[in-house]
């Protein structure tokens, strides 16, 4: 397989940063007619949470529009979208885990919560971003796909609803909970078992509940039937997890990693994450029995053979022919394989290969063939796209469904094995719904009425992929935002993703946090400002080499080396003004923007920092641990100041004293990602420092901006700002 710079002629945009800058010849951009506002863009609804019924030929959706949060139904053959909820306000709380009763009929779904967080809040309280005077909770709910009054089925989170009975099984206070579907039947504990229970799944008869007892360092896989006692198949020092029944209910396979422990080791050193799958008859958990159970496959030992955690992973499911389908990184990209008969000796067989990620895979109704995303086609830029596949779970033959420079992701299967239903984007046009035939076709839009005539859609430009090598020779990706015209030079900003693993495409992103930042750059640069989106290393859709660098993060931030060649390759293009190149980014962008602005105030000359790290010694270091068993472990005092001292110069605490650029620092204080007081502690060191700090404050309101206003606030700030800095007056003769 040929390797990335392989596939670029020496006229295409593979060049280093000196021949990029030199280049005079550049794509055409769009002209941009008349000016837009923030608050037009970003009113775009959003489409997400997609699933198909497992019977009816019907799927279903969320839309926020504006903050109105609903869910949408559409069945064939027409597929007409239809809301089927109605609430009304901008009041942050999240729809999610949707999912269909068997006869497609009834939809369950869970309203509020905070669905990204690293860490609980404070009292555990679901978020209030709106304020309202009576606490919200997160609530199970379920709603007929015909319409009418949704009908609360307890308070909990993660439902799961059974086949055939149509019970519910969710997630309350640790514990597993069950309730009819109509909420006829109030909700009862489902049963007691030491340590937490979670993660529920349903035998395909709906009489039987797989679920994960997690007792702290191990965990097992539990099976509660009612009226019998809980059993667990093959308990060890393990940590089980991701219980998956066969189509027959016969089998469950799981995913086995070691119990945590061990010795010690620097935390300076990745660690890899050795796996296995597990397999066992159901009457396996009977007492006595426990030999049934096997290993059906084991990585290797290597940070390569880590388990797949992009946000896009497929879970470990079962295909046609007593198949098992699983992602790896074992080849160093994300793919997918199968594995026949598991356990009686069969090597897995890779169903798809080469320089390119697998994300959001799903298996037709008859379990025989896969369709998937992936960020690779016929156009050499599709790296920093996606595109939907097909490949036959017995058969590395995949085929393509989708091309061009579109994107597509989020794929599911109508019941009647005909139809796929996926989110697709482009440059210009926001995420939306859309439905293709199995064999092929055109997609048709679902939907499309719903995107308010305010969305500048025909105003925006079309990304430019530019390619370029950091110092140590590490190749990056990026996307250039420039309008047609403009000043002969002009202001430019770098924008650096949150994640670390995300990667920014060459259109509206899947993820709702960066299709707001992706409808941000196109307004910067429609106020004359030249935008690079940077994929620095740390991000997904490159590699594993490229996701998991050596002396990222907090073990040196490697990864820093890459914006700053962004921000210099900016700063020699004819067109940008060197002494004007500003920096802005969210989460673990903020913290790249802080790095930037303490490290080179020299090339960075305003940042907007939104709810960054700061302080990576405050941020869940492993030290305390360590320090308590380093005698006799192997680990030295020397190790411990080693970590501490490298973690501390990767932050940009450590950069204070050589800050001089003005900054405006964002922070929601319901932060339940990146704690609130890494903002407040920056903000004082650099005021002892006199630096000019701005600062707005978002009361209540989490990591991934639950309101509609929030994003609004928080965007137009950051662009006031960077104009009035960056533009030295030209925003005012606009």
């Amino acid at each position: 397989m040929p390797t990335l710079l392989s596939r670029r002629t020496l006229g295409s945009l593979l060049v280093g940063v000196a021949a990029l800058a030199s280049a005079a010849v550049e794509r055409p951009a769009a002209q941009v007619p008349a000016a837009f506002t923030l608050d037009d863009i970003l009113s775009y609804p959003f489409p997400d949470g997609l699933v198909a019924a497992p019977s009816g030929n019907a799927v279903a959706w969320t839309f926020s529009e504006r903050g109105q949060r609903n869910l949408y139904v559409a069945a064939a053959p027409g597929f007409a979208a239809r809301r089927v909820t109605s609430y009304s306000r901008d009041d942050g709380q999240q729809l999610t885990s949707l999912a269909f009763s068997s006869d497609g009929a009834r939809i369950v779904y869970v309203r509020g919560g905070d669905h990204g967080s690293n860490f609980p809040a404070e009292g555990n309280l679901a978020p209030n971003p709106a304020g309202d005077p009576t606490q919200p909770k997160v609530q199970v709910w379920s709603v007929a796909t015909s319409g009418g009054t949704p009908v609360l089925l307890g308070d909990g989170d993660f439902p799961v609803v059974a086949p055939r009975t149509n019970q519910v099984a969710f997630e309350r206070d640790r514990r597993l909970w069950i309730t009819s579907i109509d909420g006829s039947t109030p909700a009862e504990q489902a049963f007691f078992a030491r340590g937490t229970s979670q993660a529920p799944t349903w035998s395909p008869d709906g009489r039987t509940l797989a679920f994960v007892s997690n007792r702290d360092d191990h965990s097992f896989i539990g099976l509660f039937t009612p009226g019998q006692p809980i059993r667990y198949l093959a308990p060890s020092t393990s940590r089980d997890s991701s219980p998956a029944w066969s189509r027959d209910g016969k089998e469950i396979a799981w995913v086995r990693q070691p119990g945590r422990g061990g010795t010690p080791r620097s935390p300076l050193l990745q660690r890899p994450s050795p796996w296995a799958i597990w397999v066992a008859p159901v009457d396996a958990a009977t007492p006595g029995r426990r030999k049934e159970a096997r290993e059906a496959w084991k990585s290797g030992a290597a940070p390569v053979d880590s388990p797949v955690r992009t946000a896009g992973a497929m879970p470990l499911q079962w295909a046609a022919d007593d198949r098992l389908v699983f992602m790896s990184y074992q080849d160093g990209w994300p793919h997918l394989y199968t594995l026949q008969h598991p356990g009686e000796g069969t090597a897995p067989l890779l169903l798809t290969s080469g320089a390119f990620m697998v994300e959001h895979a799903s298996l037709t109704p008859d379990g025989r063939t896969l369709v998937y995303a992936a960020n690779t086609g016929s156009d050499q830029d599709d790296i920093d796209r996606r595109h939907l596949f097909t490949v036959p779970v017995d058969a590395a033959r995949p085929v393509s469904l989708t091309s061009g420079r579109s994107m597509e992701w989020a794929p599911v299967v109508t019941s009647d094995g005909a139809t796929v239903v996926f989110l697709s984007s482009t440059a210009q046009r926001s995420p939306l719904p859309a439905v293709l035939p199995l064999g092929g076709g055109t997609p048709t839009l679902l939907g499309a009425d719903r995107v308010p005539t305010a969305v500048p859609t025909t105003q925006l430009v079309t990304p430019e992929p530019v390619i370029f090598k950091a110092p140590d020779g590490v190749t990056v990706h990026g996307q250039l935002f420039k309008t047609a015209g403009g000043a002969a030079k002009r202001p430019a900003l770098i924008y650096v993703h949150g994640g670390p693993q995300r990667q920014m495409l060459l259109g509206w992103h899947y993820m709702d946090y960066y299709a707001n930042d992706y409808a941000t750059n196109q307004f910067l640069a429609s106020r004359g400002f030249v935008v690079l989106s940077v994929n620095y290393r740390l991000g997904i859709g490159y590699g594993h080499a490229f996701h998991f660098p050596e002396g990222g993060g907090a073990r040196g931030a490697s990864e820093y080396q890459d914006v700053l060649a962004a921000a210099k390759l900016l700063q020699a293009r004819s067109d940008v003004d060197e002494a004007r190149v500003g920096i802005w980014g969210g989460s673990y962008g903020g913290y790249l923007t802080a790095l930037a602005l303490g490290r080179n105030s020299d090339v960075f000359a305003a940042g907007v920092d939104i709810h960054g790290v700061h302080n990576w010694n405050r941020f869940g270091t492993p030290a305390p641990d360590l320090r308590a068993a380093w005698e006799g472990d192997g680990i030295t005092e020397d190790d411990l100041k080693q970590a501490a001292r490298t973690s501390f110069l990767a932050s940009p605490v450590s950069a204070v004293s050589s800050w001089k650029s003005p900054v405006l620092l964002i922070h929601g204080d319901d932060d339940r990602n990146v704690e609130f007081h890494q903002t407040v502690d920056l903000k004082q060191r650099l005021a002892e420092r006199k630096v000019s700090i701005e600062e707005l404050v978002i009361p209540d309101d989490i990591h991934g901006f639950l309101l509609f206003r929030t994003w609004t606030t928080v965007t137009t700030a950051a662009g006031e700002f960077l104009e009035r800095v960056l533009m030295k007056g030209a925003a005012s003769q606009r």
